[in-house]
């Protein structure tokens, strides 16, 4: 905290202090009853070093939000992101799923229309054509990488 703690401590450190307890309370580090008795010893702390005391079996930090370092297994990190190849994959997946579910539903009003009229003219093939092409040329040969 402090290079030496025999330094006055401010309101302003009080606050700060204070502010942390009520974090730390709220996480479960330490219940209602500690939080409390901690609170009076903070307000009645004269130095830096009595403001330390009353954290000193606490973290600094939320553990939960530091890295985990190569060497620790991942137990207590936050969930792991899916690789990005794997995002990209179900983002593949859900275009020819959009794509595909489009181009079913035209396929479908031209039979219903080709049944009711007898009109042959293959409109739909000017929304799936361009649309799959697209798509086609974006599974073979990648999306783009970075960019905006």
């Amino acid at each position: 905290m402090a290079p030496n703690p025999e330094i006055r401590a401010s309101d302003a450190d009080r606050d700060r202090v204070a502010a942390s307890l009520r974090e730390h309370c709220a996480e479960g580090r330490i219940t209602m009853d500690e939080l409390q008795e901690r609170l009076d010893t903070v307000y009645e702390a004269k130095t830096l070093g009595q403001l330390q005391e009353v954290t000193s079996d606490l973290p600094e930090e939320d553990l939960y939000q530091l890295p985990v370092p190569a060497t620790q297994s991942k137990g207590t990190a936050s969930p792991a992101r899916p690789p990005s190849g794997d995002l990209e994959k179900g983002r593949m997946r859900a275009m020819w799923g959009a794509w595909a579910t489009v181009s079913a539903i035209n396929l479908a009003v031209w039979l219903v229309i080709l049944v009711t009229t007898g009109a042959v003219y293959p409109w739909w093939i000017w929304v799936a054509g361009p649309w799959g092409a697209v798509l086609l040329m974006r599974t073979i040969f990648g999306g783009r990488q970075g960019g905006c």
